[in-house]
């Protein structure tokens, strides 16, 4: 019997592949894929081989291809970096592609494909056949164009710094002057912020207005009216469609943004500020005029603490984080240099998780954290896996892993503070998601609306945001920063290297706090849960990897409305 750690058993890992074998070169790479491709399929268990080697093969070029991603965004200013990553995207990748497809192809064409098991291929299977309907060798250029527009887009964002307080500092150092008590000062931060921003904005906008007309060239292409109708069938959305997107829109609206408006209203009353006074770098300040919360100084004492609350919650989780402490597995810290943002990779051949972010000493560096160890605990959890296309799982219930990670940590805040910070800082995270739930259907309306009209100018698109902006925004005055308000979406790096890949957080954030409830109810069993999902990978569908989980895969008004209850009531039992 299969547990949530013990895992299943599966045909023997493939030895196809020479353990020394360099994937970021094609040329080592090409004799191994015509191997397969030229391979004689001649009943199930051939083919199952086939699969089983090809997942080696795959993994080594992905372990190649995150490596030299890694270096790229820990170091946008080293350009060996960048042309290495560059090589790799323009010499490997469309190579990657077209030997991807041929073998896609030869699996789903295959005779005996249909006697695989398909309790354990049928998604794998599905997943496939999705792909080959959708290959067009038309958009391989297209695709490496986009990657290198995105390249070019964190090169910009990596290079932005301002100078505050005598010193140069990267923009995620900045974002702790924003919780600073003196109002003057969190302005002239915010505005040297938004100035710097500004100063490049002409440059991303020209980027992404370029990634709109090649991205709609390769919806085109494919047979699709539109990229959003594409990019929707290309992420393998079997389980929902556009149209469920716009029910989790309404819902933000009609749950969320009067829940945000409200708060925003008391936290205004409460600075004694008019409502129509409050201004966006009035935010992230406690009410109360209480410093901001200090949780660690420096990325050693954020890795101890985080090591302290994974040991007390579970021996295993503890035992996985303390793992990564080495085989170059953390880079934490802000610098100049380093792209913005945070993120875990998989290296899939070694499975060694990585995580990246770009730490400053705020308390969303510790969400960031645990929300970065919740993915390494998902790559870990089902590293055993031999196919390479379940040591993963779909981005819905990938976001679980982490979001999930970010409320099961709440009863072990005093590692990083005081029983009344602690509470500050649950109360600060449960109040968030009347902002996030909101943002997230902000960021993707907006990717709906851009490229189901792909034609629009940059004045439409500018006018647009701002119309989304009046839907599901803050109600905060941008009087004398209507420029900055107009380009603030240009901050969300999704946008522009994972286009649709947002509303995911949305979906997974309902099923994280139905991961919550369970904890609350019996820490023990939802733990187990949580392991369990995600031990079982990418080798489910979607709704069946919630099930797993003990959670219920849906996220229309109605289930939004009543987990946001949920978080009412929880605030309300919290000190202020």
């Amino acid at each position: 019997m299969t547990t949530a750690t013990t895992p299943a058993k599966h045909p023997p890992a493939s030895s196809f592949v020479p353990a020394e074998l360099d994937g970021a070169k094609w040329e080592n790479l090409a004799p191994y894929y015509e191997q397969l491709i030229g391979r004689t399929v001649h009943d199930a268990a051939a083919l199952e081989r086939l699969l089983l080697d090809r997942s080696e093969l795959d993994a080594c070029a992905e372990e190649a291809a995150a490596n030299l991603y890694i270096e790229m965004t820990r170091h946008t200013d080293d350009k060996l970096a960048q042309q290495r990553y560059l090589a790799f995207v323009e010499n490997v990748e469309p190579e990657l592609k077209k030997v991807g497809f041929a073998l896609d192809r030869k699996v789903v064409e295959c005779p005996f494909a249909a006697q695989l098991d398909q309790q354990r291929y049928g998604v794998l299977l599905r997943g496939l056949r999705r792909s080959v309907e959708l290959f067009r060798e038309a958009n391989i250029p297209l695709e490496t164009e986009t990657t290198k527009l995105d390249q070019q887009y964190s090169e910009v964002n990596g290079a932005m710094t301002v100078e505050f307080d005598g010193q140069e500092r990267t923009l995620p150092q900045m974002a702790r002057y924003l919780e600073e008590t003196d109002r003057a000062r969190r302005q002239a931060s915010w505005e040297a912020v938004a100035k710097r921003r500004l100063q490049d904005a002409d440059r991303i906008d020209d980027l992404f207005t370029k990634m709109v007309g090649i991205r709609h060239q390769t919806a085109l292409n494919a047979g699709f009216r539109n990229y959003r109708d594409f990019q929707h069938a290309r992420l393998q959305r079997f389980d929902y469609t556009p149209a469920d997107c716009e029910r989790f829109h309404e819902g933000a609206e009609k749950v969320c943004v009067p829940l945000l408006r409200r708060l925003n209203a008391e936290r205004a009353a409460a600075m004694g500020l008019a409502a129509s006074e409050l201004r966006p770098w009035d935010l992230k300040v406690d009410m109360k005029g209480r410093g901001p919360l200090k949780p660690f100084d420096g990325a050693t004492q954020l890795v101890d603490r985080s090591s302290a609350i994974f040991h007390v919650m579970d021996a295993e989780l503890g035992a996985m984080f303390d793992s990564m402490r080495i085989g170059d597995c953390l880079d934490l810290e802000s610098r100049k240099g380093k792209a913005p943002g945070g993120y875990q990779y998989q290296r899939q051949r070694s499975r060694l998780p990585f995580i990246f972010m770009n730490a400053a000493g705020l308390h969303r560096d510790v969400i960031t954290m645990v929300h970065e160890a919740g993915h390494a605990f998902h790559s870990l959890l089902c590293a055993h896996d031999p196919l390479v296309a379940y040591r993963g799982s779909p981005m819905e219930f990938a976001e679980v892993a982490s979001m999930s990670m970010e409320l099961l940590t709440f009863p072990h805040l005093e590692k990083f503070y005081s029983a009344e910070d602690a509470n500050r800082a649950r109360r600060d995270h449960l109040e968030s998601l009347s902002t996030m739930l909101p943002w997230i259907a902000t960021i993707d309306a907006f990717q709906h609306w851009v490229y189901t009209n792909p034609t629009h100018t940059r004045k439409d698109r500018e006018q647009y945001w701002v119309h989304l902006n009046e839907r599901f925004g803050p109600a905060v005055s941008y009087a004398g920063h209507e420029d900055s308000l107009r380009t603030m979406w240009q901050r969300q790096l999704h946008i522009f290297g994972l286009p649709f890949y947002y509303i995911e957080y949305g979906i997974a954030q309902l099923g994280a706090l139905q991961m919550w409830l369970q904890a609350k109810r019996d820490p023990k069993q939802a733990l187990a849960n949580y392991k369990k999902g995600l031990s079982l990978g990418a080798s489910k569908p979607l709704p069946e990897l919630f099930r797993a989980s003990g959670l219920d895969f849906s996220f229309g008004p109605e289930t939004m409305g009543r987990l946001m209850d949920d978080v009412g009531r929880e605030l309300t039992s919290l000190p202020a």
